[in-house]
């Protein structure tokens, strides 16, 4: 088992420490638009939780459909080109929030634009996020890797969910957003600055000559995703997981906080606490190396429901916050296991295909749940409608382990993995 010491040596290699470095900075400009973006919509003059809504999910929606594209892109492209130019479209399009909000000009429809702009970048950003680690980092470091990253990103999160929420108690959301287009244009100029050894790939020559359609490489990568049953299942849970999640980090959770906890702060203490949570799932992430590393991730995310119960019933502050940390190291614990197993048993060169596969299927009922958010909380209130949201998250895990493949994975023996780059 590797100690700490060694796994702080990867920080010596250039490639990754500015991936690392610009994932830190762009994760601490995402950090501000939580608190921003809800009580900046939420502030607006005659705005209500539908509009709230329809903001959040113009961004969803076309998160989810360009997340193929994104796919196909960043398996023919270098990725590190490939995710420096989502990150300046981020840029603009948190710029464009900020400028509205400052100037007081906001009718619905431009701020839908400057949202979906957003929900693009993070299409091709998240398969070619997935995608560019095992470019950078031999196979055997790969959950170290994993690890770190997942590291830089929850410390930012935890400095910006502070610095954002105080930023919008004080002075308004529209500064937090600047801030938030300022951090993206850093994570795009650091991205620019790596040079990958695997700049080409199969794909991308046979893209250029023609030899491959954007279709062709689309069933290649469904073909890879399809044929493993551990992969597929977890997806299918993530698609009814992540639209009560959204549902309730959106727009249950900051009405709870807006009507019963104090507002903007209550809900920045909240999502502080899952940050925190998060940093200490790294830690235990780094360590652990299960041998049945998705049937371990998945019994990991049960308890992740309890933040959506205590909001629901009315629970103190500081016990939603507990379980806001809870939540935080199961997703960690989770997210670090589900994305070195992906790296390890989906070819290179389809992992970006395969990674939008996965991010379209966890993410395709997202907008749903966004949409449905508003009317929900208005018929039947916020409070019940997060405690809905925790059977959902609960009984979800629970289908899942159902299925052989999930149990059944095993990670290579640690000699394996050296042997495999």
């Amino acid at each position: 088992m590797q100690n700490h010491r060694s796994d702080l040596v990867l920080l010596r290699d250039r490639s990754f420490a500015l991936l690392l470095a610009a994932r830190t900075v762009s994760t601490l400009g995402a950090s501000f638009a939580p608190v921003a973006l809800a009580f900046g919509v939420l502030g607006l003059p005659g705005a209500t939780a539908t509009t709230l809504s329809v903001v959040l999910a113009a961004e969803a929606l076309p998160t989810v459909a360009f997340m193929l594209v994104g796919g196909v892109i960043a398996d023919r492209l270098p990725r590190n080109r490939v995710m420096m130019a989502s990150e300046v479209l981020n840029a603009v399009a948190f710029f464009s929030l900020a400028a509205m909000l400052l100037t007081g000009w906001t009718p619905l429809p431009a701020l839908v634009t400057a949202a979906a702009a957003s929900g693009v970048a993070i299409a091709v950003l998240y398969p070619t996020m997935t995608g560019i680690i095992p470019d950078v980092v031999p196979a055997d470091r790969l959950q170290t890797a994993n690890s770190l990253l997942r590291l830089g990103e929850n410390f930012s999160r935890v400095m910006g969910l502070v610095a954002g929420g105080a930023t919008v108690v004080l002075i308004g959301g529209g500064w937090a957003l600047a801030a938030s287009g300022a951090m993206f244009t850093v994570a795009g100029i650091l991205v620019a600055a790596m040079r990958l050894a695997s700049a080409g790939r199969p794909v991308q020559a046979e893209g250029v000559e023609g030899g491959h359609s954007v279709l062709a490489d689309l069933r290649e990568g469904w073909r890879e995703f399809s044929s493993r049953q551990w992969l597929w299942v977890i997806v299918a849970q993530f698609s009814v997981l992540v639209m009560a999640v959204q549902a309730s980090h959106g727009v249950f959770g900051p009405l709870v906080a807006k009507e019963n906890l104090g507002g903007a702060g209550a809900w920045t203490a909240i999502l502080a606490g899952e940050a925190v949570g998060m940093i200490a799932g790294v830690v235990v992430a780094l360590r652990l190396r299960p041998r049945r590393p998705i049937l371990v991730a998945t019994l990991v995310l049960i308890p992740s429901a309890l933040p959506y119960l205590l909001l629901g019933v009315g629970a103190p502050l500081w016990t939603v916050v507990a379980g806001a940390f809870v939540l935080g190291v199961c997703f960690d614990i989770f997210g670090i296991l589900w994305s070195t197993t992906m790296q390890r048993e989906v070819p290179a060169e389809a992992l970006s295909r395969v990674s939008s596969y996965d991010a379209l299927g966890s993410l395709m009922f997202g907008p749903i749940g966004l949409l449905l958010a508003g009317p929900i909380a208005i018929a039947v209130g916020p409070k019940p409608a997060l405690v809905g949201c925790a059977a959902i998250v609960t009984l979800s895990c629970l289908a899942a382990l159902l299925s052989p493949g999930v149990r059944r994975l095993r990670a290579p023996e640690p000699a394996e993995e050296v042997t495999t780059r």
